[in-house]
């Protein structure tokens, strides 16, 4: 039976954590903040093994999914807001991935972070001030902040609850991205992240707005997540409300879904993320704030899945994001931002199996590429702490000065290319299947451009793979002139701490795909549990048999990205970076200027429509009714009030002929009124 306090532990003991050290560590105990890399990797450690615990539980049994009962938080007249625990498979697997991922980065942050009193290997990267002992502890106590409230987020059992944290894990992605405020490009990035996913945020908080005024008659607990999933769909048979309400309120929610998913038009912010510290976007891009977006739809699912049009759009935008994000990536130069494209193209997948209603292959693509990107993300801090850049085209030759860090980074790059038989490979072969099973034009459309981006995906991270290991090395730091350090570099394997991670999420990267999802029974493991655990309380149609002809062609397609790219990067005359961009030149400047949709956006939206006209119309408002509003008030009030002074005669008989009158207009009326 799922025990609910140690649920409650879950969330709570890295909130404990958050409170510790930016409460008491970093204000009072300055001299001793290198304490704080241990107690958050304790805490999040003691939160992984209680989430195993709940996971096991949920996995092994048919009914134990657990809605807690509500504890009150807030009443405002016949409003009534609780808190509580929503349970169940989803949450299971969130609980799995957030902590498991936020564990191995603690760890790694412990030497990427290290104050310098205390010895980081070549930590080119940082300035002095930026590794001081409170920093390192505000490093910490943000990151916990921001696994608790993606934990919070995701066992949330109401709306209120959920946007609650849906918040505070945008506000903790602002700090951890703007985390070297002192860099105006980090400070730009944290803001335009915040300002970016505002958009979509509205976008939800609109849809639970029409979503309370809609339901709130029907229900008692119409602000419950399990009661409105139930519900909902059964309203519009029972002409409640209309089925274009229903999908205005899915669309809302897939807004805020675009935005903090970095989906296509809102994905402008994720690339640019990549100036906090690379073990934060590690987290963010694995566990934390862009899968919330998926889980936002996967936990709403059953009302996506009542809209047709919903479903429609969803697997449009998540196939067109797919190669929108792959084509960019295939000619970036930062190891990060290539990371980076190819976090928002594998959301796209997600996003085409939720539209084409395939959610347990959705959430087991998110399961697996949780432990492969993390694992790359880690990877590609490993080689900029010993490069001091992140910039491919002066790195090469740290094979062999980096045996650890290039073997688990090829290991991530064929999970994430979906080779055989690697855990990218069991996820993505299942979204292609459910996306070509269904057969309606939005679904073949939304295949055709995912088949397209596994071609983009293999080869633009083994393009990063032999820009970065192989060759010769080409410089570091000293000769990128964009490097936060210059100065001589030291190519050797990264200290331990920064290694273990490595070396233990590579494991699921090879594995957790068959071992968790397998296509037959494989040693006391069904076949298919856990995409069918995941789907069999929507009672949705048994999934498509694998396919193995689909496999076969998806895995040459995957190979023939991955030999274009040696081939290129092999320095073959013929097929040569220089040659390849001479022949397609307008396609590489479109996609290194990422479509110019940045320059849209400032200069068109943010510079003429907002600036130069809904600014300067409320420039004029402000003026023009606002201040004369202000200003008449104000001079009626002078004037009444020097009338009124002249009553004030300071003459006594005055006073009581005035009074006088008063008491006899008073008798007056009252005795008229008799």
């Amino acid at each position: 039976m799922i025990n609910e306090q140690l649920v409650w532990a879950i969330f709570f003991i890295p909130l404990a954590s958050f409170c510790v050290l930016a409460l008491l560590v970093r204000p009072f105990f300055n001299s001793y903040s290198y304490i704080s890399g241990p107690i958050a990797v304790v805490s999040i450690g003691i939160a992984f093994i209680l989430s195993l615990l709940t996971f096991f539980e949920i996995a092994t049994n048919s009914n134990h999914n657990l809605v807690s009962e509500p504890n009150s938080w807030l009443e405002i007249g016949d409003f009534h807001f609780t808190v509580g625990i929503l349970m169940d498979p989803l949450t299971a697997v969130m609980l799995v991935v957030v902590t498991g991922v936020s564990l191995m980065v603690q760890i790694y942050s412990m030497g990427y972070m290290k104050p310098p009193n205390h010895g980081s290997g070549n930590a080119q990267n940082h300035g002095p001030e930026e590794l001081g002992k409170p920093v390192y502890a505000r490093y910490f106590a943000y990151m916990s902040l921001f696994t608790a409230s993606m934990l919070g987020l995701v066992m949330a059992a109401n709306v209120v609850q959920l946007f609650v944290f849906w918040e505070l894990v945008g506000l903790c992605s602002y700090l951890l991205i703007g985390f070297w405020f002192h860099r105006p490009a980090a400070a730009a990035a944290a803001k335009k992240a915040f300002i970016v996913t505002r958009v979509g945020d509205f976008g939800f908080l609109i849809a639970l707005m029409y979503l309370f005024f809609k339901t709130s008659t029907e229900s008692e607990n119409y602000l419950e997540i399990s009661v409105i999933n139930a519900n909902l769909p059964g309203l519009v048979d029972a002409g409640v409300i209309t089925a274009g309400a229903l999908t205005l309120i899915a669309l809302g929610m897939f807004v805020g879904a675009i935005g903090k998913s970095g989906q296509f038009p809102l994905h402008t912010w994720l690339p640019d993320a990549m100036e906090g510290p690379t073990p934060v976007s590690a987290l963010i891009h694995a566990a934390t704030m862009v899968t919330a977006g998926v889980f936002l739809v996967a936990r709403f699912f059953p009302i996506f899945h009542a809209s047709d049009h919903a479903m429609m759009i969803v697997t449009i935008i998540g196939g067109v994001t797919a190669i929108f994000a792959a084509t960019m990536g295939l000619v970036a130069n930062d190891i990060k931002r290539v990371l980076a494209y190819s976090t928002v193209s594998q959301l796209g997948y997600m996003m085409l199996a939720l539209g084409v209603g395939a959610i347990g292959p959705a959430i087991f693509h998110l399961f697996t590429h949780a432990f492969f990107k993390a694992l790359l993300f880690l990877g590609s801090g490993s080689v900029n702490h010993a490069t001091g850049t992140f910039d491919m085209r002066y790195m090469g030759g740290l094979r062999r000065k980096m045996p650890i860090t290039y073997i688990t980074f090829l290991i991530g790059s064929l999970s994430l290319a979906g080779i055989f038989p690697l855990a990218g490979f069991w996820s993505k072969d299942e979204i292609l299947l459910n996306a070509l099973d269904k057969g309606d034009v939005a679904s073949i459309i939304g295949f055709s451009l995912a088949l397209i981006a596994v071609f983009m995906t293999a080869f633009y991270m083994f393009r990063a793979l032999l820009l970065t290991f192989e060759g010769e090395f080409r410089g570091g730091s000293d000769k990128d002139p964009e490097a936060q350090a210059h100065g001589p570099v030291h190519l050797t394997e990264s200290p331990v701490p920064m290694v273990l991670p490595l070396v233990i999420l590579a494991i699921p990267a090879v594995i957790i795909g068959f071992l968790v999802n397998p296509i037959k029974d494989f040693g006391g493991i069904p076949a298919h549990w856990f995409t069918h655990k995941l789907e069999h309380s929507l009672h949705l149609p048994p999934p498509p048999a694998f396919d193995p002809l689909l496999a076969i062609i998806s895995s040459l397609i995957a190979l023939l990205g991955i030999l274009l790219a040696w081939a290129m990067y092999k320095q073959n005359p013929y097929l040569s970076p220089a040659t390849m961009g001479r022949v397609s030149g307008p396609i590489y400047t479109l996609f290194l200027n990422k479509y110019y949709v940045d320059e849209v956006y400032e200069k068109i939206i943010t510079g003429r429509i907002y600036y130069g006209g809904i600014a300067l119309i409320s420039d004029w408002i402000d003026r023009n009714i606002v201040d004369r509003t202000v200003n008449i008030i104000g001079w009626l009030g002078a004037n009444f009030g020097s009338l009124i002074r002249e009553l004030q005669t300071g003459q006594t008989q005055m006073y009581a002929t005035v009074t006088s009158v008063g008491i006899i207009i008073i008798a007056a009326v009252y005795i008229f009124g008799m």
